[in-house]
């Protein structure tokens, strides 16, 4: 995968951008079960009441909290509250306001607060104030009820009249008998202080009309309304995350696969001996879809998985550091689980890639040679032969499956068994008020980010190993060198062309082979003449012919064109100057006019007809009810033999190149068409050198020059009569055609 690093430059910014808006939804969900937790605890249980210091609190209030403090506290709860005179036109304007309907009822001084100040600490001197005020309660009930019953115990706070406590508070000595329980307040638990002074708050609120349920329900649609936007917020962020990583990776995929195949263009037959077709169809399509499925999966949870893991054990431990260590337990857990699949499953994708690419060669091979296979009636053996490549690949898929299958289970345990063990080591700790149930709530949704960030992480895991096998196998071909390259510094032919071909002690060894196919050729090819080349099978007749337009390079030796070594020119411009017919005609989809210009796409519509006329494919061609529109199905399935044959003859004519070379491309026609082509292609070549490999004797017998090939050498050369009479090879190849009848 790193060697494929590079195809993800140009979309460095775009990746950015999703990393942006993935680190903007990771923070809004991991914001989520925080703002729950505060609908819980503040909007439920504090009646929507934020703060245990009070915005507005009445005279007697302020003095009763103001008693319960210590000299800190009281400094700064002078600091932090304006006092409010009843004859006051500030007064008056809170009475019109209406929001304190206890104002209208008394005449009452209150104490307001000021703005910028410290809530914070403020809420904390009343918190403690509140516990101080509860605790001398409790000690003069229990002194004057002589220690057998406990007022303020047996009852909630809130239901408490607030009358009450200022009347306590007012009792000679009662600062001294509160002395204790203020240092005492000082150490006490903060969450219970802060609960006391929420109830107190409450009890501040009612005393002046303040509608504590409206309170509770502002509080917790206002919550609501952030949580709603933040989910949309989210929603949006991860549509935008979505099309980033889609077109990131299609762009990717896109650009390797047109790589891949600009790669493939420029091997030689020599790469193509080393990678199977079937295997080069696989790197072009099922591997760069898993690099693909990578980089749209990694794009959107590569950096998401970790925002969520480590905000949601930060924050968790934010929330109580007291079950810390069920998470903990839980990540050691995931990561033994993911660590054993991993080895487990990694070898099996580097064996299930090779697996597929012989399921594609056996289907390719089965498709191609269906005609053989009905015909020699092997149905059965090709059918036992892909089952087999088949189930080989099914048997490996199940394995990987089955043990990716068994870790999803184990990571729903792990979530539900957390959620249990949170609960339940949770319900002790609100028992014992040290946590609320809002942050319990909280806990768990943090522990479920956690996991699901690991379950993000197992997917990585599945899908990191596949794709890495594939960008191995892709990063081969992308860097496998063609043995054919051109030149540093080419040379051109010029404005004109001649097409004089000319082998100069030419030998050739196959890459791997123990001895050369061609040994010492040596010819020359003229304008205006045609050359023959003829000899038995394996002789080298098509390997002679592939060195001309350097298919091959040679071993030794060399092969000019106009003088110039083929090696010395660009493939393109030397290619350009030769029309070639292989020996096996190969027809593209499209139509028959399609095909022609396949040989040069500027040429006109009597420059097809004319190329079919000599090509003998005329007659056929307008035979059909659309003529050169005539489709053509892939591989030329839809025409036959001899009619494929013509069509590729008439599209290198088209060409009009200075160089002809037809491979033994009279092989399915009939002595009558085959004796009408060479005679039209004589006049329509004119000048053009035109080499023939042909096995009919018949084919080749008034060719200029013929050049009998036996085991890579060449044993005779001449015309027909003097190869007859001084060449063995040719006569008793004439002869088992019966050609010598024609002598």
């Amino acid at each position: 995968m790193i060697r494929l690093r590079r195809y993800l430059k140009p979309y460095i910014l775009m990746i950015l951008a999703a990393f942006l808006f993935l680190f903007g939804q990771g923070m809004g969900d991991l914001l989520l079960p925080d703002l729950m937790s505060d609908i819980v605890n503040v909007g439920i249980q504090r009646s929507g009441i934020e703060h245990s210091s009070p915005e507005i609190i009445s005279a007697e209030g302020y003095d009763m909290l103001r008693v319960c403090m210590n000299v800190s506290g009281q400094k700064l709860f002078d600091n932090s509250y304006k006092k409010v005179s009843t004859d006051s036109s500030q007064f008056r304007s809170l009475k019109d306001e209406g929001r304190f309907p206890g104002l209208s009822s008394g005449s009452k001084n209150v104490y307001i607060l000021k703005d910028g100040a410290d809530r914070g600490k403020l809420d904390d001197a009343v918190g403690d104030a509140s516990f101080a005020m509860i605790m001398t309660a409790k000690d003069i009930a229990k002194k004057y009820s002589g220690g057998k019953t406990d007022t303020f115990q047996s009852q909630n706070i809130s239901d408490i009249d607030i009358s009450a406590f200022y009347t306590i508070s007012k009792m000679p000595g009662f600062s001294e008998l509160a002395a204790p329980n203020i240092i005492q307040s000082e150490k006490a638990d903060k969450m219970i202080t802060g609960q006391m002074g929420i109830a107190f708050c409450r009890m501040f609120y009612n005393e002046l009309g303040i509608n504590t349920g409206k309170l509770q329900t502002e509080y917790i649609f206002r919550i609501g309304v952030i949580m709603v936007l933040v989910t949309i917020a989210g929603a949006v962020a991860s549509i935008i995350v979505s099309f980033i990583a889609s077109k990131v990776s299609a762009g990717v995929a896109r650009t390797i696969r047109s790589d891949v195949f600009k790669k493939v263009e420029s091997f030689s037959n020599t790469e193509f001996d080393r990678f199977s077709t079937a295997s080069l169809i696989t790197r072009t399509t099922n591997d760069i879809t898993q690099i693909q499925n990578l980089i749209n999966m990694g794009i959107r949870m590569i950096c998401y998985a970790p925002i969520m893991g480590i905000g949601g054990a930060v924050l968790a431990a934010s929330t109580t550091t007291s079950m810390s260590w069920i998470i903990i337990s839980a990540i050691g857990l995931l990561l033994a689980v993911m660590i054993v699949v991993l080895v487990i499953a990694l070898p099996k994708f580097k064996i299930m890639q090779k697996l597929v690419d012989r399921l594609n060669l056996v289907t390719r091979e089965s498709l191609s040679g269906l005609l053989v296979i009905r015909a020699f009636g092997t149905q059965r053996y090709e059918e036992e032969r892909f089952d087999k490549a088949n189930s080989d690949l099914t048997n490996v898929n199940l394995f990987i499956n089955r043990i990716m299958a068994l870790l999803m289970p184990v990571m729903m345990l792990i979530m539900n068994g957390v959620s249990m063990l949170v609960i339940w080591v949770g319900a002790h700790q609100i028992e014992k008020a040290q946590i609320q149930v809002g942050d319990m709530m909280a806990f768990i949704q943090y522990s479920m980010m956690i996991i699901m960030s690991f379950l993000m992480i197992a997917v990585m895991f599945i899908l990191v190993p596949r794709a890495s096998v594939s960008g191995a196998r892709i990063a081969e071909v992308l860097e496998c060198e063609p043995s054919l390259r051109d030149p540093d510094a080419p040379v051109s032919f010029g404005e004109k062309v001649r097409g004089e071909v000319v082998f100069e002690n030419v030998s050739f060894r196959y890459e791997g082979a123990g001895s050369d196919a061609l040994k010492n050729i040596s010819f020359k090819a003229v304008p205006g003449k045609t050359t023959a080349i003829i000899g038995t099978t394996g002789s080298g007749k098509t390997t002679l012919i592939n060195l001309i337009p350097r298919f091959y390079d040679v071993t030794s030796g060399r092969v000019t064109v106009d003088g110039i070594d083929v090696r010395d020119l660009t493939q393109k411009e030397l290619r350009s100057v030769i029309g070639l017919v292989p020996q096996k005609g190969i027809l593209f989809s499209g139509t028959v006019a399609s095909n022609l210009k396949y040989g040069r796409e500027d040429a006109g519509t009597e420059e097809l007809e004319q190329a079919a006329k000599t090509a003998q494919a005329e007659e056929f061609i307008l035979s059909k009810p659309d003529k050169y529109n005539t489709p053509i199905s892939q591989g030329g399935t839809n025409v036959s033999g001899g009619q494929k044959q013509r069509l590729a003859i008439a599209r290198a004519l088209v060409k009009k190149a200075p160089i002809y070379i037809l491979d033994d491309s009279f092989s399915a026609l009939d002595f009558k068409t085959d004796s009408a082509l060479r005679k039209a292609m004589k006049k329509y070549t004119g000048n053009s050198t035109v080499i023939v490999v042909a096995q009919r004797i018949s084919t080749i017998m008034h060719s200029d020059n013929i050049i009998v090939l036996d085991e890579g050498r060449i044993v005779g050369s001449g015309n027909h009569n003097d190869l007859l009479e001084n060449c063995e090879e040719y006569r008793e190849i004439a002869v088992s055609q019966n050609s010598d009848r024609k002598i």
